[in-house]
């Protein structure tokens, strides 16, 4: 296997593991905020503010995570 086809292969596992963490937690913390809305209508404001700030928070993880695989491809040109 060539250097180029590892390095394509480490960018691609970086996307993948970068993204499982955060979809499992964006899903938990809306169920979250879903069964909270449900208890409590009258704050539906409130949480349902609170949950997209977290879920940029969440989302931000994952642009992280295709930043360092843009990183990782760079270097195919070098090796």
């Amino acid at each position: 296997m060539s250097s180029s086809a590892i390095i394509a292969l480490a960018a691609a596992i970086a996307i993948a593991v970068s993204t499982i963490g955060p979809a499992i937690a964006q899903g938990i913390a809306s169920k979250s905020a879903m069964d909270a809305i449900a208890r409590q209508p009258e704050k539906s404001g409130e949480i349902r503010s609170t949950l997209i700030i977290a879920l940029a928070l969440i989302e931000a993880l994952t642009i992280y995570g295709l930043l360092i695989a843009f990183m990782i491809l760079g270097k195919i040109g070098t090796v």
